[in-house]
C-alpha cells in the first residue's frame, strides 16, 4: 500500500475551503480527517477518497481550534454564575477548543494542589473541550505555588487591589516580591492585575 492510500484508508470526512489557515499562510486546501484527527491538508482540487465524507465551506475560514487563556468558569461553588458544562459548550461552539480557567471565583479557589484536583475533578464529567488551569498567588499560599506548578497550572495570576471576592485577597508588597522569587525559582509564569485603588 502506497502513502497516499495508507493516508486514505481512514479518512470519514474531508473540509475543504479556499481560505485554510495552516503554518505557511492562509490558502485553498482539503482537510483530510480520520478518526477525528487530520490526517492531511491537500491541494483544493484533491478527490477524496471513497465513502469519505466532503462539507464544502466555500470562502468560509477553515482554522485550527482556538485557545482562550483566560476564562471564569467558576465552578464548583458558584456555578450559578457559570459552570464547566455551558462554559465549555459555548467556548466550543465559538470554535475555541481548549480554554484555560482562572483561579478565583469558584469554591474554593484554586490556591492549592488539593483545590486544583477538585477542580480538575468537576470539569472532567463537565466539559466539552480541553482544560487547562490557572493557579492563584495569595498571601497565605507561597508554600502552595510550587506544588501547583508541579500540579500541572499553567502560570499563577493575582491581585495587586481587591479582588471582588474575600477568598482571594490581594498581594501587598512585601507577598508580592516573595512569590516573585518563589515563581521564577521554579521558572514559573505571574501574571498580575496592576491596579492601583488610590489612583
Amino acid at each position: 500500500m502506497d502513502d497516499t492510500a495508507a493516508v486514505n484508508a481512514g479518512v470519514t470526512l474531508v473540509l475543504r475551503s479556499t481560505r485554510v489557515v495552516t503554518p505557511q499562510g492562509t490558502r485553498p486546501a482539503a482537510v483530510a480527517v480520520a478518526g477525528g484527527t487530520i490526517a492531511s491538508v491537500d491541494p483544493h482540487d484533491t478527490a477524496p477518497p471513497p465513502g469519505a465524507r466532503v462539507e464544502d465551506l466555500g470562502d468560509d475560514v477553515l482554522l485550527p481550534g482556538l485557545v482562550d487563556t483566560h476564562v471564569h468558569v467558576n465552578d464548583p461553588g458558584r456555578s450559578a454564575w457559570e459552570g464547566f458544562w455551558t462554559a465549555t459548550r459555548a467556548a466550543a461552539a465559538g470554535g475555541i477548543t481548549t480554554l484555560l480557567d482562572m483561579p478565583l471565583n469558584s469554591l474554593p479557589p484554586t490556591t492549592t494542589a488539593d483545590h486544583l484536583r477538585t477542580k480538575q475533578a468537576v470539569a472532567r464529567s463537565k466539559a466539552h473541550v480541553d482544560t487547562g488551569f490557572w493557579g492563584g498567588a495569595i498571601p497565605a499560599n507561597l508554600k502552595d505555588l510550587r506544588p501547583l506548578h508541579d500540579a500541572g497550572v499553567f502560570g499563577f495570576k493575582c491581585f495587586l487591589s481587591p479582588s471582588g471576592v474575600e477568598e482571594f485577597p490581594a498581594l501587598d508588597q512585601e507577598h508580592l516580591a516573595r512569590a516573585m522569587a518563589e515563581i521564577a525559582g521554579f521558572g514559573g509564569l505571574l501574571i498580575v492585575h496592576a491596579e492601583d485603588p488610590h489612583h
